[in-house]
């Protein structure tokens, strides 16, 4: 018997996933919850993309979908039968002929400082070099610097967690900045000197959450892999990655976004908040929405367009071209 992609019932299943120690992990995770709900085996099948080999800045390149292409391509030549991406690399457009079918539980969304000494940020002295690969955190950190009187250099870097942290314990930088799900999936979160409050820097839309990702002409499959989903997960991350959309920006523009619940003792509302701000911090846009929950994938599209709207009536479009520190 088979399934409708061709694929034979009971056969082990092939699971895409990019090369690096954290999409291992992470994959991993993933592979086991689905082994759990199919009762089938899941073997990992290693794919290098081209964000992985590319040396260049990414947001230079244009971040969006660098991590994926390779991926979805294995996907759509039946090379693979799932993949497993972190959500915030995938493109906002749907990809014609896959099916997101799950969204897990999502790991902490917050940025994890791992400075010298143990240091914090606001410890960190006058001129102190922090490297981050993100404009988005560039923006909001040197915002942050510059709320507070104080003066950061930061410092654009590129490679694994290892390359990263490494800046750190050479002496090269003073501080790096990285997300906390990654490192808590590779077992070095208490390596992080602090994990920076989302009131100070907002994460990437989507941070912190994984994409299961499937070929639509395997409905059977979509099926088991969507018990993986988790309804509050999918509706906080469609409510960014509009909001993402809506600005036309891609996963590498300086764009912050988080929803969460609202903690109202009844837990009705789901609260969208969304930063954009030129890299050197000196202008930002900050606003926030709410809306229902449970959210349809509508009304969560919805309320990012709507904070999308406000925020580009108050100049956002103007900020998110390239301006360094």
């Amino acid at each position: 018997m088979k399934s409708a992609a061709g694929v034979p019932q009971g056969a082990a299943l092939r699971l895409g996933t990019r090369r690096s120690k954290l999409a291992m992990a992470q994959s991993g995770m993933v592979a086991e919850q689905v082994r759990q709900v199919t009762g089938r085996d899941v073997e990992l099948v290693e794919i290098t993309t081209y964000g992985d080999v590319s040396k260049e800045d990414l947001a230079r390149i244009g971040g969006t979908g660098v991590f994926v292409s390779a991926l979805r391509d294995a996907l759509l030549a039946g090379d693979i039968d799932f993949a497993v991406h972190s959500l915030k690399d995938l493109p906002t457009t749907p990809a014609e002929g896959l099916v997101l079918a799950a969204i897990p539980v999502r790991e902490d969304p917050r940025d994890a400082l791992i400075a010298r000494d143990g240091l914090t940020f606001a410890e960190l002295p006058s001129g102190a070099r922090v490297g981050t690969g993100s404009p988005r955190r560039m923006a909001q950190l040197n915002a942050w610097a510059r709320s507070h009187g104080r003066d950061i250099e930061t410092v654009p870097i590129r490679g694994n967690v290892d390359t990263r942290i490494g800046y750190v314990t050479s002496g090269k930088l003073d501080a790096v900045v990285l997300a906390a799900a990654g490192l808590n999936r590779i077992g070095r979160l208490a390596e992080a000197s602090e994990l920076i409050a989302v009131d100070a820097v907002l994460p990437a839309p989507g941070q912190g959450a994984l994409a299961v990702e499937c070929a639509a002409s395997d409905p059977e499959l979509a099926a088991q892999l969507a018990e993986l989903d988790d309804p509050v997960t999918r509706a906080a991350v469609t409510a960014e990655r509009s909001l993402l959309a809506a600005l036309e920006a891609g996963c590498s523009a300086p764009v912050g976004a988080l929803a969460d619940l609202v903690d109202d003792g009844q837990v009705t509302e789901l609260r969208l908040r969304g930063i954009v701000g030129t890299t050197d911090g000196a202008t930002l846009v900050q606003m926030s929405t709410t809306g229902p929950v449970p959210a349809s994938d509508e009304q969560a599209r919805a309320l990012g367009r709507d904070l999308a709207a406000a925020m580009l009536a108050k100049g956002a479009a103007g900020l998110m071209g390239e301006r360094t520190p």
